[in-house]
């Protein structure tokens, strides 16, 4: 990378039919914060794609984000059978992301996941999720209201407690946050691979690293992406990624 070339950040791509016809989409408010807040450019990675093209990507890559989405873990990645028939899936991004996750996680390459990138993250490593929080659990779910405006969706709703020596305890200085939150699943079972880096006032793991990885790497289950200079760990975790991808040197 040369010296007046930004790092480039994948961004992962959901597969969604619109009009009888497949597209593959990324919420603008995850270009926007590797744009304007990592110093990087946000590069937008299809799904579905076969080994050769994926492996050709990622060796282009500094750095790599899973995002959110309005869809799901297909339950039988982790071995449960589905509660909910009319839940979202995408099982298109389900088969991409398990190959990447790995391959990233291999070269070393940054990388941060949010929301469903962060469900991904623990269902890769062998953990389980929660279908239904509410129905399936005693910690609150977090489902938004559709007749909310954005900001009221993604106010803050709850606190986390970040769990001291982590990586994000590391970063921040910060004992505890407040967060938003828009989610009905979440981690049932965590891999024994991942550390726990903060958890939800009811005790929902809310942040995790991976033990034994060597690059940096954040998963977190709430929305930093949601106009980060409005939250000073939301611009703390972008700012600790982009300073992670100018750091990487890919093999290109």
């Amino acid at each position: 990378m040369s010296s007046i070339e930004k790092p480039l950040v994948g961004i992962v791509c959901c597969r969604r039919t619109q009009d009888s016809h497949y597209f593959h989409m990324v919420g603008e408010k995850y270009i926007n914060a590797i744009n304007q807040h990592t110093g990087c450019s946000g590069v937008l990675v299809p799904v579905d794609q076969n080994d050769d093209i994926d492996q050709s990507i990622l060796n282009r890559m500094d750095g790599f984000l899973l995002t959110g989405s309005l869809s799901n873990v297909h339950p039988d990645q982790y071995d449960k059978e589905i509660i909910n028939h009319e839940m979202l899936l995408d099982e298109s991004r389900d088969r991409s992301v398990f190959k990447m996750i790995q391959s990233i996680i291999q070269k070393e390459m940054p990388l941060l996941a949010i929301c469903r990138g962060f469900q991904e993250m623990n269902v890769a490593f062998g953990g389980s999720l929660y279908q239904n929080l509410e129905l399936q659990s005693s910690h609150q779910g977090h489902d938004f209201d559709r007749n909310e405006s954005h900001e009221q969706q993604y106010g803050f709703s709850h606190q986390v407690e970040i769990i001291e020596d982590s990586l994000l305890h590391k970063i921040s200085g910060l004992a505890h946050a407040d967060v938003n939150s828009l989610h009905t699943q979440g981690v049932n079972n965590l891999s024994e691979q991942l550390e726990v880096n903060a958890l939800s006032d009811h005790g929902l793991v809310e942040a995790f690293t991976i033990k034994e990885a060597k690059g940096f790497n954040l998963s977190v289950q709430w929305h930093p992406e949601w106009q980060p200079s409005q939250s000073e760990l939301s611009l703390i975790i972008f700012n600790a990624f982009g300073d992670a991808c100018r750091a990487f040197t890919a093999p290109k």
